[in-house]
């Protein structure tokens, strides 16, 4: 049985170097004759090349990873019962009693300096008088946003659930069982033998990590569909003690998901929005303070909690280096490239005493998807990257009208950058996020197509007219 299974999964190798011996039986029969060669180049040795070109031309092609197709993706959007102002989020608190008069007071101030807008959404049982905190709540959030974004994506791609072969879920903090995964075989009835992975504590780098993990699974079994689900379910995470450093999730998460179709399929790339150009992840974990920046534990009165360190911006940036030194080779442009070797050769070499060089990115990509984090995060991004307000417009807007919806935010954004039309055919565009561990990954997208906006089913899609609004960032930034 293993010699069989040997045989068929390694026939092509058989069959190419069967063929390569034939070539080499060939040219051995050739001599020399007065300094040249001779060959009778009969019809039979005409075929033996051919056949030989065909398969050095096929076994090329099927070394090749497999180009990786967007073909669509989509953002649920909660119905209106689940709007949460600032003024409410303070009212439920104040009912719910655990919050000490000089937490109010913090609450207040970092609503008002986080960048998040008065808009946004949170799970109804969040706003029940008084909230409802329970297992069945959670799922009840869970599977409503991801059924919901699920079910627009099957809408926009005309994709059958049973076609699907690969299923990826991340959701850092709400992991029940059965898992989320699950939930999502048993509501579309997919196929028996899905590959389904269930992704927890990756933190809000997890979209982009899962759609790294579908490339590789994808480029392991061509010719499949794979469904990558982002999402965080906030009844489970909500703190309910008094800790200053674990009240800040309360304050900046909310509810939301995305859902994105990839496909290996070659005809797939007429129909797909996009294509995968790289993936890159980079972790710092190995360093204590990186580990444990972003820390879920307990507080001094056993209350569990995702606390936030105060070294957590200084962690970011030392992770943003060493992601920038593995990315930049890769996508820069030349030019920048020697740029950036002139300058190091002068501080190095030379000692002169001048700044670091910091690459121009924009030269590399059309449009920037980066996490939003808090309108802090936002404002050093900016401020590292040198990029634009424009650049950055994605981010602050999709902080301010949706808020931190974890993993799946970077799919908000480019929701944005679709509907205000800015896609056009070739562009570049840089989804970069940020998660605990400490982590730091990239993807990067080439457009396929011009994506018009009137045409999507988006959710800015009835409000863009209204976007950008002016956030007041923080630091000054570059205009």
């Amino acid at each position: 049985m293993l010699k069989h299974f040997y045989l068929i999964s390694n026939i092509m190798k058989i069959f190419f170097m069967s063929l390569l011996l034939v070539a080499i039986a060939y040219v051995s029969s050739c001599v020399y004759v007065t300094n040249q060669f001779q060959c009778n180049l009969k019809p039979s040795i005409l075929i033996k090349s051919f056949c030989l070109s065909t398969s050095l031309v096929y076994y090329y092609f099927m070394k090749r990873p497999n180009k990786i197709y967007l073909v669509d993706f989509s953002c649920f959007k909660p119905s209106i019962s689940c709007i949460c102002t600032k003024e409410m989020l303070m009212d439920r608190a104040k009912l719910v009693g655990f919050l000490k008069e000089e937490n109010f007071k913090l609450i207040d101030k970092i609503l008002d300096r986080s960048g998040v807008g008065p808009k946004t959404y949170v799970p109804e049982g969040l706003l029940a008088i008084p909230p409802k905190l329970t297992l069945e709540e959670a799922r009840y959030e869970s599977n409503s946003v991801l059924f919901g974004a699920v079910d627009e994506l099957l809408e926009k791609t005309c994709v059958e659930a049973k076609d699907i072969g690969i299923l990826v879920v991340n959701c850092c903090l709400f992991n029940p069982t059965p898992s989320l995964s699950d939930s999502i075989v048993n509501h579309y009835k997919l196929r028996g033998n899905i590959l389904i992975y269930n992704l927890s504590g990756m933190g809000c780098s997890a979209g982009v990590l899962a759609v790294d993990f579908a490339k590789q699974l994808l480029q392991a079994h061509p010719n499949s569909y794979a469904l990558v689900l982002s999402t965080e379910n906030e009844i489970s995470s909500i703190y309910k003690g008094n800790n200053p450093s674990m009240l800040l999730v309360n304050c900046l998460f909310r509810m939301g998901g995305s859902a994105a179709l990839l496909s290996s399929h070659p005809s797939d790339r007429y129909r797909s929005k996009y294509q995968l150009k790289l993936s890159l992840r980079t972790h710092v974990g190995a360093n204590d303070d990186s580990y444990k920046c972003v820390f879920q534990e307990e507080d001094d009165h056993d209350i569990i909690g995702v606390s936030l360190s105060k070294d957590l911006m200084n962690v970011a940036r030392d992770a943003l280096h060493v992601h920038m030194t593995s990315l930049g080779p890769i996508i820069l442009p030349i030019s920048e490239k020697l740029k950036y070797v002139k300058n190091l050769f002068e501080r190095k070499i030379l000692k002169t005493k001048i700044e670091v060089y910091v690459p121009n990115f924009k030269l590399a990509f059309d449009q920037f998807c980066v996490h939003t984090g808090g309108r802090a995060v936002l404002d050093r991004m900016q401020k590292s990257l040198e990029l634009d307000d424009f650049h950055m417009e994605p981010s602050r807007m999709t902080l301010y009208r949706f808020g931190n919806t974890s993993s799946s935010s970077i799919w908000y954004e480019l929701s944005y950058c679709e509907a205000k039309g800015r896609i056009k055919k070739g562009d570049k565009i840089w989804q970069m996020a940020f998660g605990s561990g400490f982590k730091v990954n990239t993807a990067v997208w080439v457009a396929l197509m011009n994506v018009e906006p009137k045409s999507l089913k988006n959710p800015w899609r009835d409000e863009i007219d209204d976007f950008p609004v002016q956030t007041n960032p923080l630091i000054p930034s570059k205009k």
